[in-house]
């Protein structure tokens, strides 16, 4: 009950007097906003469960339509290159700005200040549409490198662990990795070598040289033959065969340790848990992959900007050089370790319009994610 003192103020005021129920509403819920916080979260649940029920839907019509899809099957090798080609291409084309600014500044390291002033004078001066330059030969270049390196990849680590036995392959796994992942790359980086010359030509030219993909590729071979298109590509594995073995392999092994640490085995983790553990080591293994291979990143832009017609490799990379010295091979290191890191950790987690890439890909289509498997078998036994 209310004390009578209370009602006599209170029938004074506009109001009224204070009823019972709303007495105890007030005292049911003390911190409104704490409530309000609650409301909040009870619909954020909501709204994820149904999101999560979706997918599960979409994903059980997709796996009813393909039908069951055995690891090492040609359907499991389609599958795994269809999900890298859009891993790669999606993500690689989203970044284009940071990439632009990246290959600008490594080409001219005195261009702009830093990468903000460089966004904003890029802007003022020719718009969002210069700010995604390059991003035509970005998407078809690395989707067709996406292909080839995730589907080789998988292709790879099961034929070097049949080579050397299944017993010698759980105790090198690690050198499993690194040699899958690098006779991946090998044959990635010839699908994507024109299209990257192509990019790198329009990105780092004011204004851009080359502004269409296919007639850029026209335009190079009319004037310096097929080769021109592949000027840079002993840098290009210079600088992606050690990124792609490093992020294959850390990325595994990180996955690994973060599911050692976790309670339970993976198979107790729910689809969008995986998906997290997937980005997080693919953001730590990006920052690891940009470290190794920035200064062949830079020779690549140098070479495809600046090699005379003629030049030979080794005469253009020591004209360079001397040009640059050591600390030039370090241009850009910033804004890439920021753009790799997305990349790699996206490239694992996200997938199409949906942001679901390469793993999600594969839980999409009902296949095994990357990493975990060894752990859990430890914890099985």
């Amino acid at each position: 009950m209310i004390p009578d003192w209370i009602n006599a103020f209170a029938a004074q005021h506009p109001l009224g007097a204070v009823s019972n129920k709303e007495s105890s509403i007030v005292k049911n819920r003390p911190f409104t906003a704490w409530s309000a916080l609650d409301d909040v979260k009870t619909k954020a649940d909501d709204i994820a469960h149904e999101a999560s029920r979706e997918f599960n839907a979409a994903s059980q019509k997709a796996q009813e339509k393909t039908g069951k899809i055995q690891p090492g099957s040609l359907k499991y090798y389609a599958a795994c290159t269809f999900g890298g080609m859009l891993a790669c291409g999606l993500t690689h084309t989203a970044v284009t700005p940071l990439d632009l600014i990246k290959c600008r500044r490594q080409v001219d390291s005195k261009l702009y200040k830093s990468n903000l002033q460089a966004f904003r004078t890029i802007r003022a001066a020719e718009g969002i549409r210069g700010v995604f330059t390059g991003w035509s030969p970005t998407f078809f270049g690395y989707s067709a490198q996406g292909a080839f390196k995730y589907g080789g990849y998988e292709y790879f680590k099961v034929f070097y662990s049949d080579l050397v036995g299944q017993e010698n392959a759980s105790r090198f796994k690690t050198a499993i990795y690194l040699t899958a992942s690098a006779s991946a790359e090998l044959i990635a980086d010839i699908a994507l070598c024109p299209f990257e010359s192509v990019k790198v030509r329009g990105q780092t030219t004011i204004p851009p040289e080359i502004t269409g993909t296919f007639s850029g590729i026209s335009s190079v071979v009319a004037k310096e033959g097929v080769a021109g298109l592949y000027k840079g590509l002993y840098p290009l594995w210079g600088r992606q065969v050690p990124y792609t073995m490093m992020k294959f392999a850390s990325f595994e092994t990180i996955v690994e340790m973060i599911y050692h640490n976790l309670p339970g085995q993976k198979s107790d983790y729910n689809k969008g848990a995986q998906t997290a553990v997937a980005f997080s080591g693919g953001y730590l293994a990006g920052i690891l992959c940009a470290a190794v291979s920035h200064p062949a990143d830079v020779m690549v832009s140098k070479l495809n900007a600046n090699r005379q017609a003629g030049e030979a490799f080794g005469a253009a990379m020591s004209r360079i050089y001397g040009d640059i010295g050591f600390r030039g091979l370090w241009n850009g290191l910033p804004v890439r370790i920021v753009m790799i890191g997305t990349l790699t950790g996206l490239q694992w987690m996200m997938y199409g319009l949906a942001f679901l890439c390469y793993d999600s890909f594969k839980i999409f289509m009902g296949l095994p994610t990357t990493g975990g498997s060894s752990e859990d078998k430890k914890k099985t036994n």
